[in-house]
Formats: structure tokens, sequence, C-alpha cells
């Protein structure tokens, strides 16, 4: 059985800060968001988190070779098995309908087997379909971050793989980046929450404590080490394999593990208000006030 940890939620809650955190343990790859390996990676020969192209990454030609797949095809079916308005039938079998395509998806699990795989991917239809993949054995982890700093912080202009890249990461507008927030947060707990497999944490948390939140992580994932934290909040990275991502996958050296709260000034009070209101159902179960709080 290959052991998959799935970082399940909404984008701009900090995945590439834990799956980078969690590669840095021996026995872990730190895989990135692998529903985009077959666009980004094969198809559009993007970076791999090492800094070389995915095309001549020493691991992911290994793992290609292990895979017989015609990547456009499988990444614009899988867009099409993971569209919302499939979300309701998911919710309710718990499951995503089977295709032939899974054979090619387990087989890249697989074939980085004998590791924890650290996907963060988000998506929980996706996180489903990896559930229901032969010799995948899934944990979740449900990362959630305040809507309103998620909010702000898709608002921001990136380049998909950093400064100078052309593609920028998709900018929704607050409105929607609050009901994606909703949506994607309420199906996590809904799908695993009671599973026995299942672990949330805060973004918040995992800022103020980063050593501590992230071994209690790798406890539930499975995995132990001593992480590399040369002070307090302050660790060295060694690049990753990630293969999609956050552009901040391409971080190594010494990194400063800190809060980012530009959003507290710089949301709008009308933003914040919006913000607030769509995702209102889940901001105390989470631990989230209404209210903008000072600093």
């Amino acid at each position: 059985m290959t052991r998959v940890l799935y970082i399940a939620g909404s984008g701009r809650s900090g995945s590439t800060l834990v799956t980078t955190l969690l590669g840095q343990l021996d026995g872990v790859l730190a895989a990135g968001e692998l529903r985009y390996l077959w666009q980004r990676g094969a198809v559009e020969n993007r970076p791999c988190g090492c800094g070389l192209p995915f095309g001549e990454c020493p691991l992911w030609m290994a793992v290609m070779k292990e895979v017989d797949a015609d990547p456009s095809g499988i990444s614009a079916r899988l867009r099409h098995r993971l569209r919302m308005r499939r979300l309701p039938a998911l919710l309710w079998r718990r499951r995503v309908p089977g295709h032939p395509d899974d054979a090619t998806l387990a087989a890249v699990y697989d074939a980085v087997g004998g590791k924890l795989v650290v996907d963060s991917s988000k998506l929980p239809p996706y996180g489903a379909l990896v559930a229901g993949l032969p010799g995948v054995d899934l944990r979740v982890l449900h990362l959630v971050r305040d809507p309103r700093a998620a909010a702000f912080s898709w608002r921001r202009r990136r380049g998909l793989d950093g400064e100078g890249d052309a593609q920028l990461m998709s900018r929704p507008p607050v409105a929607k980046a609050a009901l994606l927030w909703l949506v994607w947060n309420a199906s996590t707990a809904l799908l695993w929450r009671r599973s026995g497999r299942y672990l949330r944490v805060r973004y918040e948390d995992l800022v103020a404590d980063p050593a501590a939140t992230v071994q209690r992580i790798a406890a539930f994932a499975g995995v132990a080490g001593d992480l590399p934290f040369i002070g307090p909040g302050t660790v060295r990275l060694a690049p990753t394999h990630s293969v999609a991502g956050n552009p901040s996958r391409h971080r190594s050296g010494e990194v400063r593990v800190a809060p980012d709260a530009e959003w507290v000034r710089g949301l709008s009070g009308a933003s914040f208000a919006l913000v607030t209101l769509i995702t209102a159902p889940l901001l105390r179960r989470f631990g989230y006030p209404f209210r903008r709080r000072e600093v």
C-alpha cells in the first residue's frame, strides 16, 4: 500500500508551506498538487520544485516510465470528472465513480511507493477519487485559513511559477473566493471528519508554532524525524519535487515562517463584510471571529 497524506481545503491556506516542511523529513515525498501532474507537468513541462523542467527531473522521469499515459487526455477527463456540478452526487455516494484512467492514476502513486506521498491537490472530489484508487492508504489533513485572508491572497498578482512567469495564478473575485472557501471546506468536513483518518489544522496555528504543528501533522501521517528548524520560526529548506502549487514551492535555504497579516489592513471594508457574510456558516466552527481584528 502507498501511504498518501492528502491536504484538503481551499486555496491560499498554506498547503505549499506544509508540503515543503513535511518534505524535509526522511521517507516523505512532497509531491505537491498531483492533480496537475498531467497538464502542468507532462504537457507544459513546467519546473519541478527541484528547479528542473518536469521532463528532466530524475524522479518524475522515472515515474513516467512506469506509467502508460496520454497526459492531455487524462487532464481533460479529470477536469470533467471533478466539475462542481458533480459535487452533490459525490457527497451522497462518498466516492467518485470509477474510470479506466484510475489504473494510470494509481500507477503514479505506486511508482513513488515506499514513501509517504504528500499530495496538496486540495479539492475534496480529487481526494475522494484518490481514496478509491487501488493500493492507496489515504489520510486527510484539512487545512483551513481565515476566509478573509484567503480571499485577499487570491487577489495578488503572482506568476504561476514565480516572478517573470507571464501566466498568472487564478485571481477570482472575493465573492467567488469566499464561495469556494465555503464549499470546499464544508465538503472536506462532510466527507472525512468522522472517518478516523482526518486531522484539521488552522494556518494561523501553523505559523504561530510551525515546529510543533508540523510534528503533530507528521505524527498523524505516521512519520517521524527532526525538522531542520534553526531557530524559532526559521527553517532551512532543501528543494523538493513538488510538481505544482504556489510558487513558494521553489524556495530553499533559510526561510522564515511568519504570519501573513497584510490582509488585516489591506482588505477593504466592503470585501471583508461580503466574505464574512458568505462564509458565516463555518466561521465560528473553525474559530474565526466575525469582526475584523485589530493589529
